[in-house]
């Protein structure tokens, strides 16, 4: 049950950081944002504020955004639609367009559809009751509400406040903004993930941060805070020194010139257990390094982590071309989740990692240049700045659906191995 809570939240978290990135940067760049959606499914909540009508959803999978001309909306109302109509007492203009299945409990004027333009000139032409004698004409107002079928109120969407109407750098800073949100998302992650582990190991120092109970360390009488000032004469100036100086000695007594807190040196006699790494025996004592633990030390390893995993990413992504394509080298939603009950059981720190690595994993998947992705909406824009127009509507819709087609062939693929792999 823990692992099933743990993947809700974490696939939640991920998706709003990502959708709420694109959020952000459409309200600045002057894009109407038309919801902003926590959750999937049927409306539990909603309330209008700024222009966005921001829902809960009964299904907690996410969420989404809604930008204006980026959608199937409701630019075109089909004749013959009934909807009750709002005026404004002071302009005489239409202000709330009501299509919901309640709509006959509420007070407004029955019309019968003729004809209606939500995005350039802003009117609707339609018959009172549904009197063909009584064509009416109506004004809508720019910031007119329309009252979708499930009750979802929201904005009407005029083609100034278009996602279209806005410069192509600015959307590209706002299909570019999902994936930076994953990226920062991350790297918070990843310094919160090394905070609950205790800190950033000062890998410079000589000193010992931990003595393991029962190894050779601590029955040789080291203490956290001693240094090691030499192995075998051998001088030790920080941990990697100290580190290599005693794995080279698996099951051979070592003289360690030791200082410990009060200044004073000693010499202690210490034989390494052996383990074994990569095939070859290894000497350890049992002890781990100092701990630093504050907001710089941790971001600054957070960044480094941060780094080495985008090049294990792009290695794997280089092994598709180099070593040959392999759905081994994906996870699914099953993979995930069986990822994700492996990460609880490891505890927070190592879940709070995970869930930094599938966030700068989502963030850079999204950018491959696919139609359907993030990725693909910003080739196209560059496509379109490189023509200086955009390409034809029809053509950018079959490039989308390829690209809708192969993301839901490759999940398929992608969840049958694993399926395979995790419950054979």
């Amino acid at each position: 049950m823990r692992a099933i809570i743990a993947f809700i939240i974490i696939f939640g978290v991920l998706v709003i950081v990502h959708e709420f990135g694109h959020y952000y940067a459409a309200k600045k760049s002057g894009i109407l944002v038309r919801e902003f959606s926590i959750g999937m499914g049927p409306k539990l909540l909603a309330f209008h504020k700024n222009g966005t009508t921001y829902t809960l959803r009964l299904l907690p999978i996410g969420g989404y955004v809604r930008m204006a001309g980026l959608e199937d909306d409701d630019s075109e109302i089909r004749p013959g639609t009934t909807a009750l109509l709002s005026l404004d007492e002071q302009t005489g203009k239409v202000s709330e367009i009501n299509l919901s299945k309640q709509a006959n409990n509420v007070n407004g004027i029955p019309v019968e559809i003729d004809k209606a333009d939500l995005v350039h000139n802003l009117y609707i032409d339609g018959y009172v009751n549904g009197d063909e004698e009584q064509l009416q004409h109506y004004q809508v107002d720019h910031d007119a509400m329309i009252v979708e079928a499930d009750g979802t109120a929201i904005q009407i969407a005029p083609l100034d406040v278009q996602y279209q109407s806005v410069s192509i750098w600015k959307r590209i800073i706002v299909n570019f903004a999902g994936p930076f949100n994953n990226f920062v998302l991350a790297i918070f992650a990843f310094a919160l993930s090394i905070s609950l582990s205790g800190g950033v190991p000062q890998m410079q120092s000589n000193q010992i941060g931990q003595v393991i109970a029962n190894k050779p360390a601590a029955q040789a009488g080291l203490k956290a805070g001693d240094r090691i000032l030499k192995v075998n004469q051998q001088r030790t100036h920080n941990f990697v020194d100290l580190t290599a100086a005693i794995n080279a000695h698996p099951k051979q007594a070592v003289k360690l010139q030791v200082e410990n807190t009060k200044h004073q040196t000693k010499q202690i006699t210490v034989t390494p257990a052996q383990m074994t790494q990569n095939g070859k025996a290894t000497g350890v004592i049992g002890i781990t390094p100092v701990l630093k633990n504050n907001f710089w030390s941790n971001m600054t390893a957070a960044f480094s982590t941060f780094g080495s995993t985008v090049a294990q990413i792009f290695h794997v992504l280089g092994s598709f071309f180099t070593g040959g394509f392999s759905l081994n080298k994906l996870a699914g939603p099953v993979g995930i989740y069986t990822m994700t009950s492996q990460a609880v059981k490891l505890g927070l720190p190592v879940l709070v990692g995970f869930t930094a690595s599938l966030s700068l994993n989502l963030g850079i998947m999204n950018l491959i240049p696919i139609p359907a992705l993030d990725g693909g909406k910003i080739l196209l824009n560059i496509i379109e700045a490189i023509r200086h127009k955009p390409l034809p509507p029809e053509k950018e819709g079959i490039l989308t659906m390829i690209g809708f087609g192969i993301l839901l062939i490759l999940m398929i693929l992608v969840t049958g191995n694993d399926i395979m792999r995790y419950f054979r």
